[in-house]
């Protein structure tokens, strides 16, 4: 079952990431993906928890929504789409972000961009579920991290070891965030 679209939405309206994290796997004009977006502003976020998380647009647009505490994760679909099993899908998704960062929250998403994308790219691509395994998508993004981290030791002519790191984060990424990292890497520069 395709998606025509997977946008991420904050509680006040406002697309998450980057500029959008959004990914827009039919054809759209930059005015239909304007429109769009209103329309989930206007249609969605009013709901309550108690009304049905499908919704017909004006425009013709099936939506299917869930939301995870200040985010909406808003899902385009087809006519003949199944609702239930889309559902389903945005909660794989949430599910893989949330084991990735360790208990997600929308600065998770915000300050780390690049590896929300990632986990949406291991998991959605081109409007299609890939993988269905969390722990199999989880495996995958975290040896993608294990590369960058050496690419960039390798360019700054240091070494590091990643038997410490937690969730992909340093230490001090999870400090900033606000967690309670339970290993302090011990980084040692020999001259």
């Amino acid at each position: 079952m395709p998606f025509n679209f997977l946008i991420l939405m904050s509680k006040q309206g406002v697309v998450r990431t980057l500029k959008q994290m959004s990914a827009f796997y039919a054809n759209y004009t930059s005015s239909q993906r304007a429109r769009i977006v209103r329309s989930i502003q206007m249609l969605i976020l009013p709901r309550t928890a108690s009304m049905a998380s499908v919704i017909t647009a004006e425009t013709g647009e099936k939506m299917v929504y869930r939301r995870y505490a200040s985010l909406y994760f808003i899902v385009g679909l087809p006519d003949s789409s199944n609702e239930l099993l889309a559902l389903e899908e945005i909660h794989l998704f949430v599910e893989v972000l949330d084991r990735y960062f360790g208990n997600v929250c929308e600065l998770d998403i915000i300050f780390n961009f690049h590896r929300a994308y990632a986990v949406l790219f291991e998991v959605v691509m081109g409007g299609y579920i890939v993988e269905g395994s969390k722990n199999e998508a989880i495996q995958q993004i975290s040896k993608q991290d294990v590369l960058i981290e050496e690419v960039n030791a390798t360019v700054n002519g240091q070494k590091r070891d990643h038997s410490n790191d937690e969730n992909g984060l340093s230490y001090t990424m999870q400090m900033q965030l606000g967690r309670r990292p339970t290993k302090q890497i011990n980084h040692t520069l020999s001259f």
